[in-house]
């Protein structure tokens, strides 16, 4: 049977499925953060899960696809955030493809990645549009405490998103990792192989 490609762009009705629900999980997971006034975003958990399963492609289609719907119904902030939900989608799905979604210590490793992705890719928008800040109250804590002893917006705006977005990507791998875990073998492999699949164009 013919392995996953990495790349792949023919996508199976089975990874079609997945994105919608890939959405709605990340959308229960931040509505959740936000009543319970978390510091964290809770946000990813879909787009990892659907990385680990389908691939590269279909999380970043995920990840971006949850900002867009979340940005039209909730929250207009999320649009700006959209292309770190695609790298994360991107990251998450080039490891697991490598073998990274072995054991609990190597999620944590991808759970590492995936923060530190999502810290380089935001960190200027969060410059460009909120000056800085992230808008998550222990992380602009920290903005406010660096400003005030160094004045170097880049380095509190660093820190400020480190501080949430490290230990949150973590915890959403993890939280990823142990559904793909419990979901029986065969639904795992109808996104791994192709041959249990049906094929779009």
């Amino acid at each position: 049977m013919e392995k996953r490609s990495l790349w792949s762009f023919h996508f199976s009705t089975a990874s079609l499925v997945l994105i919608p629900a890939a959405v709605g999980i990340n959308y229960i997971g931040k509505l959740f953060a936000g009543v319970l006034k978390l510091p964290l975003w809770l946000d990813a958990i879909g787009t990892i899960l659907a990385s680990m399963l389908a691939g590269p492609v279909i999380g970043a289609i995920s990840g971006a696809v949850n900002n867009i719907i979340y940005g039209l119904t909730m929250d207009p902030i999320s649009f700006v955030y959209g292309i770190t939900s695609l790298f994360i989608g991107l990251i998450a799905g080039i490891m697991a493809h490598k073998g990274w979604i072995q054991s609990w210590g190597k999620a944590v490793v991808v759970g590492v990645a995936v923060g530190l992705t999502a810290v380089v890719i935001s960190t200027p928008l969060n410059v460009a549009f909120w000056g800085g800040q992230t808008g998550n109250l222990w992380g602009d804590a920290v903005f406010a405490a660096v400003m005030a002893q160094t004045s170097s917006i880049w380095l509190a705006s660093f820190l400020d998103e480190i501080v949430v977005d490290l230990p949150d990507k973590v915890l959403v791998v993890l939280a990823a990792y142990a559904i793909y875990r419990g979901l029986p073998d065969n639904v795992k492999q109808m996104f791994h192989r192709h041959s249990q699949v049906e094929d779009l164009d």
